[in-house]
């Protein structure tokens, strides 16, 4: 009897989101994207992001495929008949007012860059796709992810920084995701860093600030062009060998929900794997982190 009745009592709690969930989601955000993936029925998508399929932008690249893609135009948007569009906060004005012009509910999908944003923006889509037992659950496996890594990061001993670096040198900030992600790893910025979301950091000062670990984004194997040519410099190789490294997919980076906890899972892998003899390990930069030999 506990049981039904308890059962009876969630039934009631969400069958109010459930009559009012939007039947045809549009998104025109990346981020976006992965939560209505990972979210949503997959009779609620009527069509994704043309970003929703890049694999190296999206964790839900493989799960969107099956899904229709955007040309980014208003009037192909309202031929698909949506009552929900999500939206980021740099999307096309001339859109949403076209869009709004309609009549089509738009939702912002902002970037969040801390985790206390992530778990809300996470409830919030959740609720707004009729599905809130989904975002519990979302938060629950990120809270775990959370958890994990800050046990990998206790069992170091010793203090460290770390700095994002990405191509030309431009150096993420402690407000970016990325950051928050490395703190959460007990990797925090050193003292010098760039304040903010970021900015670009020449050669000579980060040599002089001298993180203990350089987190590359999707660093290239071959100095190409100038921009590559900040990771492969000599100096850069000398001080920073492959121990003192970590390759960070972008996909990482750029989004919460389901993003986040594949960012925390990976961290902790790569941490982890940081005691082990450096002979029996190799860094795949910019793809899959630290992987065995053989």
């Amino acid at each position: 009897m506990r049981r039904f009745l308890t059962g009876l009592l969630f039934f009631f709690a969400v069958a109010p989101a459930l009559a009012d969930a939007p039947r045809r989601v549009v998104s025109f955000n990346l981020c976006a994207d992965q939560l209505v993936v990972a979210l949503a029925d997959s009779d609620q998508i009527a069509a994704l992001s043309p970003y929703a399929r890049d694999r190296n932008l999206s964790v839900v690249a493989e799960r969107a495929r099956q899904f229709p893609t955007l040309d980014w135009s208003a009037e192909s948007t309202i031929a698909l008949g949506p009552d929900l569009v999500l939206v980021g906060p740099n999307d096309r004005r001339e859109t949403r007012r076209m869009l709004t012009a309609f009549n089509i509910p738009i939702a912002d999908i902002a970037l969040v860059t801390d985790i206390a944003a992530a778990r809300t923006q996470i409830i919030t889509v959740a609720n707004m796709l009729g599905h809130p037992e989904r975002g519990e659950a979302m938060v629950r496996a990120l809270d775990a992810a959370r958890g994990r890594l800050a046990a990998v990061a206790a069992a170091r001993t010793t203090p460290r920084t770390a700095l994002v670096v990405e191509r030309g040198g431009y150096v993420e900030g402690p407000q970016s995701l990325v950051s928050t992600l490395l703190t959460e790893a007990g990797l925090p910025p050193p003292p010098g860093g760039p304040a903010g979301y970021g900015g670009y950091m020449s050669l000579e000062t980060l040599l002089v600030t001298r993180p203990d670990i350089l987190v590359l984004k999707d660093p290239p194997l071959q100095a190409e062009d100038q921009g590559a040519l900040f990771f492969t410099h000599p100096a850069v190789a000398k001080l920073y060998p492959r121990d003192r490294r970590i390759a960070l997919p972008t996909r990482y980076t750029l989004c919460g929900g389901p993003a986040l906890i594949e960012a925390l899972d990976y961290l902790s892998d790569v941490l982890s794997r940081s005691n082990e003899p450096l002979d029996d390990m190799r860094p795949i930069p910019g793809m899959e982190g630290w992987r065995r030999r053989g």
